[in-house]
């Protein structure tokens, strides 16, 4: 018997396995930052904030930024793979007639867009202004910390538009 070693199924699973990896990674992160990193940082004396600063936070923001990339990068990659972008994409207008499945494109749509929109904050709001926050990139005291504020608002933003991501995604395997 002739067994392909990689096709389709394969690939799949891959995509899929690598989205809900760098998901967990990116969503895991977010609340990270939204709900224990931010609140607790007036709490920690001003001779220990440099090693969060300096070192913890430019690491998580690392896996975080790239996380996000690939989250959406590989998502994309399944949609395309299982025929289903343009529908999703389009919340299910386009393949309402041809396939039945308006509602599980548009739950998935929806979850895509936000997505989309949660990553493109990442890399054009969050991480410009957490590089002047950090000091990574050098600017005045004022501008520093009005970075600091949008790149929390930003930040803030994004855990509150997690949640009805995760739903949609989620809920997209469940609806016919």
């Amino acid at each position: 018997m002739d067994i392909p070693l990689v096709d389709y199924h394969w690939w799949a699973f891959f995509f899929r396995w690598t989205h809900v990896l760098a998901g967990v990674m990116w969503i895991g992160l977010l609340w990270y930052f939204n709900f224990v990193q931010i609140p607790n940082m007036p709490k920690i004396p001003d001779e220990q904030k440099p090693a969060i600063g300096k070192v913890i936070a430019p690491a998580a923001l690392f896996w975080f930024r790239w996380a996000a990339l690939a989250t959406v990068a590989t998502g994309i990659v399944l949609a395309l793979m299982n025929e289903y972008f343009s529908d999703a994409i389009t919340f299910g207008i386009l393949g309402a007639a041809t396939d039945g499945h308006v509602l599980r494109h548009t739950a998935i749509g929806i979850g895509m867009w936000l997505g989309i929109i949660m990553m493109l904050n990442v890399w054009v709001i969050i991480w410009p202004n957490q590089k002047r926050a950090l000091g990574i990139v050098e600017v005045e005291a004022d501008r520093k910390a009005r970075s600091a504020r949008y790149a929390m608002l930003a930040s803030r933003t994004n855990t509150m538009l997690s949640i009805p991501m995760l739903y949609s995604m989620v809920s997209a395997q469940n609806v016919y």
